[in-house]
Parts: structure tokens; C-alpha cells; sequence
């Protein structure tokens, strides 16, 4: 009797209730009981027939097998269990055993597929994990302007970027792109389509999207592709052992990319400015997108996919149209990928990260949407960071005018290009460090390259000797101990506590010549000076100004990292490409900004008013503690107090072309040389001059004024001050004859009136916290950027650029 149970069970799994399967021999009694249960069993497989998938929540009430690979593969009948990968996908047990149990025809296909997933990835090689890698059906959009449906791909063809750029509907891709029928595109898409766009979607997905070629792959071969958003899957995504450095810089040389490029950190680095983890979200990345926190891997994947593609191409934008193709992942997933990816890509052009620099884009081009449109901005000033904040939201699509006080633009940029074959910054001209800098990035945009500085430099004496190397790396030495003695003593100080940098140096060199006994000869205490003189001019500022506690504030930061390089066409070549295309006016100070109403009202000084939504001032500090613009309601007390604890701090620069390099011989091709001081009072007075044409052909060198020497040299004429310049320059060079300058210049920053001064420091008494309380946006209707704004990078171009970059984003956002 149980074998006839067993036999009518099985009958009705397949749907076959022949009674011939009764036993033959059974009494009425039993034939009538068999009948019954064999009722019964029709009952449970017409159940069966249409079971639902198991996962709470799944919409699915008749899943469909998407594998079809074992030979009795449920497709939409009935199955013992149901596997889910996502509502609109799942596969059925047949299909499981096939490539799960060591007897069926699959399972060397899923082994051998383990072993690869095994030794490159983190994650466990589950059956449910290599269906998706491997089975689920590949989804690619009808290019056709007029169509953009969604299609499912047959299992066996493999989607590759050139096909999801070219898909068209009906498009046969087995050898041949020749189109079914003459309008595939009126076919009506997959109804599974629609659900993915819906949060609860995304939250029944079993598995992230890992991404298969990412372009990503070449800089994160140090990760495990998983964690990164990848595929372990893929020949281009096999990790490499060994510590980061040398797998990064191998990878990017293979790629043929600019090696300032390293946007990724590789692993246990750290330290290294404007890098990501492509391991873990950002914290704004979080706050703009929370629904990532539990499982940020979709996020990560497209992130860095999306820095990857601007890296290998930063000429162009990036748009979503040039990302979507690059998305390889198997599954309805795909269509969400491509929806986020949108969303991401508009997050990281507004924060700056990509879609940057110099690009220049036409109105039917903007890299935002439209619902960011809708603003007016009248930057003030057209500086560095007047002019990035006006290119970035020109790019946006948002209505911006600058105004400028002086007759041209660049502000502390001044290049002079009257000398003979070369650019001379009167201003700046050096980066300092290149690896992720944005005017790396610049250069790279406009095909130009930079000059490496070398680190030889010769100290140079009064009488022509050059001073011994071993005294010289002695004297730095003590000098960083010194500064390591500060940086313990500020440890437990307050800001009140705070004493100048030059009495609390004084200090303790005198406590340690008194404790150790060491006297220092004549030379070693001018070459002492030497170096207290490079730091001044780091400052901007004698040390009797500057805040010994917080006068290296920003180092608590990642700094760029890498190589300093003389921009030897000249910071001006990226400015006037920043400046392209803006609306610009020039010779119109702004006196007054009345922001009491709901617009905000800019007087300039010929009595015009402009009237506009959003101001961004970026004018530099010292105007902003002369109260050279009037703000109505007045600035906050704690703004105007931020803005008095920084010291506006002043260098001068002079230039002189000679008729031939007389300083060749002694030099041997470095960069620069340095001048010992005879003694403290004069130690600020050219104490480095640099060699301004690295391919040695023009006669051109440029030194410094630092310190007390500025207010020396202030009130002396231009021809008086190359008179000290050229004293110095016999005393160094005495052994031989001096020509006299063709050609020279003398800056005076301290005078300009709409300038001022050349960099901030932090004041005695201040902290590095005022340049962010100055950057603070005022009711969303006044922003502030300038290098005075930049708490991590002060001092340079490079913070300049990316205050103003910061407040396109923050404008933008509001």
C-alpha cells in the first residue's frame, strides 16, 4: 500500500494521475481509500503548481527560473524551493543541484568558478553569488533617442561596453548587428523594469552589484574586488600581493596615466590630500546618501568607476552617457545601477571631484540639472578663487557675474612676461606638491607640463665659499628639533597660553645650548638664521608675529604629497583659462553689501547696484580687516574676530635678467641656491634665489624679501633695493665678475590697494579654527572663499582654487 502512496505522489508532481498506477490486486475497500488520497494529492500539487518564493516580502507570486540550465528546470511550474536573488529574479531548486552536487553536470563549472572567486575576493563563494556572477541574463537599454526601454539579453551573449553603447531593440548579436523587423522599439518593455526604480526593490536584493572590467580595476589591484565593488571574477581584477606603492605606481604607468593622478588610497596608506578609501564611504557621501550605510558596496562601485573614467580622460565631461556603457553587471540590477550612477555623477561634479578645473561647457551642456538653474551669484573678486568658483557654477548652468576691483584678473597671480623667453611669477609660481593638486590637474587639461624642482641647494657664504653640506644638514638638524621641542610644549596650551614662535624658538635654543653644552661656531649660527629665515618665509611673516602653537596648523591635515615643480609658463596660462568665457568686470570696487532683504544688493564704487540672490566675496583678508567692504547687517562678532586673529602676512619678490649665466659654473644645475646671512638683522634679504629657466638658456634669477627684511626694503626705491640685491649677488659670486641686470623688477604686494599683502598665518593668540569660521556662509545668502578660507591648504593657489570650489558647491546645494 505505501508503494502505491509514493507512486500516485510522485504522479502528482508531474501531473500525471493515470489510475493504472493502482496496485492491480486491492480490494474495494482499499481502491476506494487509494482514490481518496490520491484526491487529496491532487489537491496539494495544484498548490504546489504555483508556490510562491519564500523570502518575506517578495512580490513574486509565480517565480520564473532564469537559469535554465539543469534538464528539469522548474521554469514557472513547481519547485521544491524557490532561491531569490532579487523580486523579479530567482532560480529554482533543479537548477541549484545542477551546479551544487558533486554528481551534476555543472558542478565543475561552479568549482572551477569558486577557485578563481576564492583566491582574489573576500566574500563567500555561495551558489547564489555565482548566479548572479554568472547566470542571471544581462540587461542593456535601446540607445534610440525616442525609445530608451530596457531588454533582457539571451543568456549566452556577453554584454560588453561597445554593445551597451550601440544596443538598439531587436539588434541580433550573435555575429551580426542586423535588426529584427522594422520596429522592435514599439515592443513593450518587461514589466520588472518598472519595480526597480522602487526603494523596497533595492532592499529585497540579496547580493550587491559587483561590477565586471570596471575601469576602475588598474587602480585598485591591491584590494580584494569585492571590497571595492568589483567582480573577483574577472582576468582584470586579479589582486596583486605585495604593499600598495609599487602595485600603484606599475598600474598607473601601464594605464598611461598623468602620475600626479591617485585619487584612491592604496591600502594602510594614508596622509595623502584629496584621496578616497575605495573601500568606505566619505561622510558627506553618507549624509547624501544614508540608504547606502548598511551596504555602501553599490556605491563604492559606482563612485569609483565614475573617478576612474574622469582620471583616464579629465579633458572632457564626464557625462552620464559616457559612464552608462561602462556599467558590466549581470541582472535587473543593472537598471538601478545606471539610475544611481546619475545621482552619484551629479554629487561629485557639485562637490568638485570630477567634471573640474578648466573644462568648458556650452548652455546646452551644463553638468547639472535643471532644478539647479534657477540662482544668481555675483562672485567679488577674480582671483583664483573668484575665478574656480565662477567656472564651476557657469558649468552648473547657475547665472554668475564677477566683479573685480583691479584692471585685470588673477589677483596675487601676476605673471611677467617681458623678460626674455621666460614667465616670471611676480606673485606665485611654484606648486607645492603634485599628486592630486588641482593645477596638476590644470596642466594636464591644457597639455602643459611643469618643471620638477631639484633638492640641492647650495648654501652659499658672503666671500663666495660654499658652505660645507655637512654643516648644513647639521644646523637643520637642531633647527627641526627646535620646531619638535615646540610642537611638545603646545601639546596641554590653550589658546591663551600662546606665545609668538620666534621667542618661544629663542627659548629653547638658548635652554639647550645651556644644557648641553654645545656651542655652535660662527657659521653654524648664520646658517641657523638661514633656515629661521625659509620659515618666515613659509609665514609670510617675521616670527614674532606668529602663533607658536598654530603656526603649522594645516600639517594636521593629509598635504599634497609628491614632487614641488616651478610652473614655468606661469600660473597666469591657467587663470586666463579659468577666466574664459566668464562675464567679467573689471575696475569695479565693491563698497557696500546689503543683504537685509530677500535678494542681496552689491553697490559698486561708481554708484551702480547689482541685485542678485547669492554674493561669494573673495576678496583677501586684509581688506576684510580694513573693512574695505561695508556689510549690511554687519559681520558677526565671532566672524570679525576670526578675521583679526589671522595675520595678513607679506613677501616681496624681485627679478633680474642678466646677459649670461654667471652662475653656472658654481651652481652645476640646480634649481636654487641659498644666501647665508652675515647675520640675524639681515636675514630675510634675498635668502634664496632661483635659477628661472631650467633649460639654462635664458639668464633670468628671481629670490625673496621675507621677514623684517619687507619693512626694510619698503620705503626704498626700486633701483635702491636692486642695488642691496646686487651686493649680495657679488658677495656670493666674489671670485668672479657680476654683470649688471639688462633687466629687473621689484614687487610691492604691500601697497597694492586692493591687495595688500601676499599669504595669512595664524596670529599669536589665534588658532587654525578662524579660517572656518571666516569660510561660514552667512543665512545661505553671503559665502566667503579665498586662501584665508582654506583651513587645510592656506597660503596657496591650490587652496585659493579650492575655497572657491567649495562655495560653488555649497551655493549650488542651497
Amino acid at each position: 500500500m505505501s508503494t502505491g502512496r509514493v507512486r500516485t505522489k510522485k504522479k502528482a508532481c508531474s501531473s500525471d494521475q493515470s489510475p493504472d498506477n493502482l496496485p492491480l490486486r486491492s480490494s474495494g475497500r482499499q481502491v476506494k481509500k487509494k482514490a481518496a488520497e490520491a484526491a487529496d494529492d491532487d489537491d496539494e500539487a495544484s498548490e504546489k503548481k504555483y508556490r510562491k518564493c519564500e523570502k518575506a516580502g517578495c512580490t513574486a507570486t509565480c517565480p520564473v527560473c532564469f537559469a535554465s540550465a539543469a534538464e528539469r528546470c522548474a521554469k514557472n511550474g513547481y519547485t521544491s524551493r524557490w532561491y531569490h536573488l532579487s523580486c523579479g529574479e530567482h532560480f529554482c531548486n533543479e537548477c541549484f543541484d545542477h551546479y551544487y552536487r558533486s554528481h551534476k553536470d555543472g558542478y565543475e563549472k561552479y568549482t572551477a568558478w569558486k577557485r578563481i572567486w576564492t583566491s582574489n575576493g573576500k566574500s563567500e563563494p555561495s551558489p547564489k553569488a555565482f548566479m548572479a556572477d554568472q547566470q542571471l541574463p544581462y540587461w542593456v537599454q535601446c540607445t534610440k533617442p525616442d525609445c530608451g526601454k530596457w531588454r533582457q539579453l539571451t543568456k549566452e551573449i556577453q554584454l560588453t561596453p561597445q554593445i551597451a553603447k550601440t544596443y538598439r531593440c531587436g539588434m541580433k548579436l550573435n555575429n551580426s548587428t542586423k535588426t529584427e523587423g522594422s520596429d522592435q522599439c514599439s515592443m513593450p518593455e518587461d514589466l520588472r523594469v518598472a519595480e526597480v526604480s522602487d526603494h523596497w526593490w533595492y532592499s529585497m536584493l540579496i547580493l550587491p552589484p559587483l561590477l565586471k572590467d570596471s575601469v576602475a580595476a588598474p587602480f585598485l589591484a591591491a584590494y580584494y574586488p569585492d571590497c571595492v565593488g568589483m567582480s573577483p571574477s574577472c582576468t582584470s581584477t586579479n589582486r596583486l600581493p605585495g604593499e600598495s606603492n609599487l602595485v600603484k605606481l606599475e598600474h598607473l604607468k601601464i594605464a598611461g596615466m598623468n602620475k600626479y593622478f591617485q585619487p584612491f588610497y592604496q591600502p594602510n596608506e594614508c596622509g595623502k590630500a584629496l584621496c578616497v578609501r575605495p573601500d568606505v564611504m566619505e561622510l558627506d557621501e553618507l549624509y547624501e546618501f544614508p540608504e547606502y550605510s548598511r551596504d555602501p558596496t553599490m556605491y563604492l562601485a559606482l563612485r569609483n568607476l565614475i573617478l576612474a573614467l574622469w582620471y583616464t580622460n579629465c579633458k572632457e565631461a564626464l557625462t552620464p552617457q559616457k559612464c552608462i556603457h561602462h556599467i558590466i553587471v549581470r541582472g535587473l540590477v543593472r537598471i538601478r545601477c545606471v539610475q544611481e550612477m546619475e545621482r552619484i555623477l551629479y554629487f561629485m561634479t557639485r562637490k568638485g571631484l570630477i567634471n573640474t578645473g578648466i573644462l568648458s561647457v556650452s548652455p546646452d551642456q551644463y553638468l547639472l540639472p535643471k532644478e539647479y538653474h534657477n540662482k544668481s551669484v555675483i562672485v567679488v573678486g577674480a582671483g583664483a578663487a573668484g575665478l574656480a568658483a565662477a567656472r564651476q557654477l557657469h558649468n552648473f548652468g547657475i547665472k554668475v557675474i564677477v566683479l573685480e576691483a583691479k584692471d585685470r584678473i588673477g589677483g596675487r597671480v601676476w605673471d611677467d612676461k617681458t623678460f626674455k623667453g621666460v614667465t616670471v611669477g611676480r606673485g606665485a609660481q611654484i606648486v607645492n606638491g603634485c599628486v592630486n593638486n588641482p593645477v596638476a590637474l590644470m596642466c594636464e587639461q591644457l597639455g602643459i607640463k611643469m618643471h620638477k624642482l631639484g633638492e640641492k641647494c647650495d648654501l652659499i657664504q658672503e666671500g663666495g665659499r660654499i658652505t660645507d653640506p655637512t654643516i648644513d644638514k647639521r644646523m637643520d638638524f637642531h633647527f627641526n628639533a627646535i620646531l619638535d621641542v615646540v610642537s611638545e610644549w603646545r601639546k596641554d596650551k590653550t589658546q591663551h597660553q600662546d606665545v609668538p614662535l620666534g621667542e618661544k624658538i629663542q627659548e629653547i635654543y638658548k635652554a639647550f645650548i645651556q644644557e648641553s653644552g654645545i656651542q655652535f661656531s660662527e657659521l653654524e649660527e648664520k646658517v641657523l638664521q638661514f633656515h629661521l629665515s625659509n620659515l618666515e618665509y613659509a609665514c609670510g611673516s617675521n616670527l614674532s608675529q606668529v602663533s607658536a602653537r598654530s603656526w603649522d596648523h594645516n600639517e594636521f591635515f593629509a598635504q599634497f604629497a609628491g614632487d614641488h615643480t616651478l610652473l614655468t609658463v606661469g600660473y597666469s596660462t591657467v587663470i586666463d583659462k579659468l577666466a574664459e568665457g566668464l562675464d567679467i568686470r573689471l575696475n569695479f570696487p565693491v563698497q557696500s553689501i546689503d543683504y537685509s532683504g530677500e535678494e542681496v544688493q552689491v553697490t559698486t564704487a561708481d554708484g551702480t547696484v547689482w541685485t542678485t540672490q547669492k554674493v561669494l566675496t573673495t576678496v583677501p583678508l586684509a581688506l576684510l580687516q580694513k573693512n574695505a567692504i561695508q556689510f549690511n547687517p554687519p559681520l558677526s562678532e565671532k566672524k570679525i574676530k576670526a578675521i583679526n586673529s589671522l595675520g595678513a602676512g607679506v613677501i616681496e619678490k624681485i627679478a633680474l635678467q642678466f646677459p649670461y649665466r654667471f652662475w653656472d659654473s658654481k651652481i652645476q644645475g640646480a634649481d636654487f641656491f641659498g644666501h647665508v646671512p652675515p647675520n640675524s638683522s639681515q636675514r630675510g634679504l634675498f635668502s634664496v634665489f632661483y635659477d628661472m629657466d631650467p633649460e639654462s638658456k635664458q639668464s633670468i634669477l628671481m629670490s625673496v624679501v621675507t621677514g623684517d627684511a619687507v619693512t626694510t626694503i619698503k620705503n626704498l626705491d626700486d633701483k635702491q633695493v636692486l642695488q642691496q640685491c646686487m651686493t649680495v649677488l657679488r658677495e656670493l659670486f666674489k671670485e668672479q665678475e657680476v654683470p649688471d641686470p639688462v633687466k629687473f623688477f621689484v614687487t610691492r604686494w604691500s601697497k597694492d590697494p586692493w591687495l595688500q599683502m601676499a599669504y595669512s598665518f595664524v596670529k599669536t593668540g589665534g588658532s587654525g579654527e578662524a579660517y572656518d569660521i571666516i569660510a561660514e556662509d552667512i543665512q545661505g545668502k553671503i559665502f566667503f572663499a579665498g586662501e584665508a578660507t582654506n583651513r587645510h591648504f592656506p597660503q596657496t593657489v591650490t587652496g585659493a582654487y579650492l575655497s572657491g570650489v567649495r562655495e560653488a558647491s555649497k551655493i549650488a546645494a542651497f
